[in-house]
């Protein structure tokens, strides 16, 4: 799958290294990190809190996941935006920040799907031909979850 032409909302945060990298260290919460991709893939909210599959969404998008897809709390998004990162750009993650891969005791779902959204991401730059910044606008970091499986306050759960 390729990715959204044009996003059909503006795209809040610039994609930047401290950006990914908090994504990674799970500094920001699952939905956060669903808001840098949903726009990029042609999602858009409604104004009641959901975000929905726009014109600029690829048709497999729209049809697999009319709404918001939660790429951390649930699998088959997940599975889905693995699939659609090409070959040549699944080392990304690796090869731009330097990501050598959580530690056995940091295996949890939450944490390789964020891994999996932040190759996604640079991917999604790759693309474009675009650069991927050093630093950037950033949220308020929150503190890494005290439980990685429940992770943030307001995260779903895990499915």
């Amino acid at each position: 799958m390729a990715f959204a032409q044009a996003a059909a909302t503006p795209i809040p945060y610039p994609l930047s290294r401290t950006l990914l990298e908090a994504v990674l260290a799970d500094r920001l919460s699952d939905r956060f990190v669903c808001e840098l991709i949903w726009p990029r893939l042609g999602y858009a909210p409604d104004g009641y809190g959901t975000w929905s599959a726009g014109p600029a969404a690829e048709v497999e998008w729209r049809e697999s996941f009319p709404i918001e897809p939660q790429f951390i709390a649930e699998r088959p998004p997940s599975v889905a935006l693995t699939r659609s990162i090409a070959k040549e750009h699944k080392q990304l993650l690796k090869e731009q920040l330097g990501f050598a891969g959580y530690t056995i005791g940091e295996l949890y779902p939450r944490r390789t799907r964020r891994a999996t959204a932040v190759n996604w991401l640079l991917a999604y730059l790759a693309l474009r031909d675009e650069a991927l910044l050093e630093s950037g606008p950033l949220p308020q970091l929150l503190a890494v979850p005290a439980n990685p499986v429940l992770g943030h306050a307001g995260d779903l759960p895990i499915c």
